[in-house]
């Protein structure tokens, strides 16, 4: 048997295939050199990423763990537990140059209220399309306008709620809004921040590729 003569190669009676998106086998001769070297790269950068993932979870599972393992150990010696609301902590080193925090954030669904709300507001907006309220209309379509996975803006519907309105359907259209949000669980979050000095501005240790 010869040298493999790529990574991905098959080997079939003596003669080196790759296979294609089809599944069908390609002599490799008759794969482009630019393609064989795309295949490499693709497959070598993601073979490293899935390691890195890999390697991100086992650290966040360690960080988890240390914390916990800090806490009970408070809770031991001194009968008193430490964090926050919901399970919120910030751990500072002594120096107060590094810092990990430990942040509970509630998984909100949307239910039917939400419906009712948008027709008392639509009904307001078209009763003061004469008041010029631009600036409302915008951020009540923004809000309603569903992302790429079909979802309203969360954030979006609490900018609603911080509006000054007192109109009465106003009102009840706020009240739609918060009971159309039930909280059906919780995801935790680790996060990890440096400063050169005491008196510095907190950085946030990027962990994340798409901000990295």
């Amino acid at each position: 048997m010869t040298n493999r003569p790529h990574p991905a190669a098959i080997d079939v009676n003596g003669s080196w295939y790759l296979s294609d998106a089809k599944g069908s086998l390609v002599p490799i001769g008759m794969v482009k050199a630019e393609d064989l070297l795309m295949d490499e790269l693709v497959r070598a950068m993601t073979a490293k990423a899935n390691w890195l993932s890999a390697a991100l979870s086992a650290f966040k599972l360690h960080a988890f763990e240390g914390v916990g393992e800090f806490q009970a150990l408070l809770a031991q010696q001194y009968d008193a537990s430490i964090g926050g609301k919901k399970g919120n902590i910030t751990l500072t080193s002594y120096d107060g140059c590094a810092k990990i925090q430990i942040a509970v954030s509630d998984l909100v669904e949307l239910g039917p209220e939400l419906q009712v709300a948008k027709q008392l507001i639509d009904e307001c907006l078209r009763e003061w399309s004469a008041e010029s309220r631009d600036e409302i209309r915008a951020l009540v379509d923004r809000v309603f306008a569903v992302d790429k996975e079909g979802q309203i803006s969360h954030a979006g519907l609490f900018m609603l709620l911080r509006v000054g309105i007192t109109d009465e359907r106003w009102l009840r259209g706020m009240k739609a809004i918060r009971d159309s949000m039930r909280v059906i669980g919780s995801r935790t979050y680790v996060r990890f921040y440096d400063r050169p000095t005491p008196d510095g501005a907190w950085r946030p240790i990027t962990m994340d590729l798409a901000s990295a």
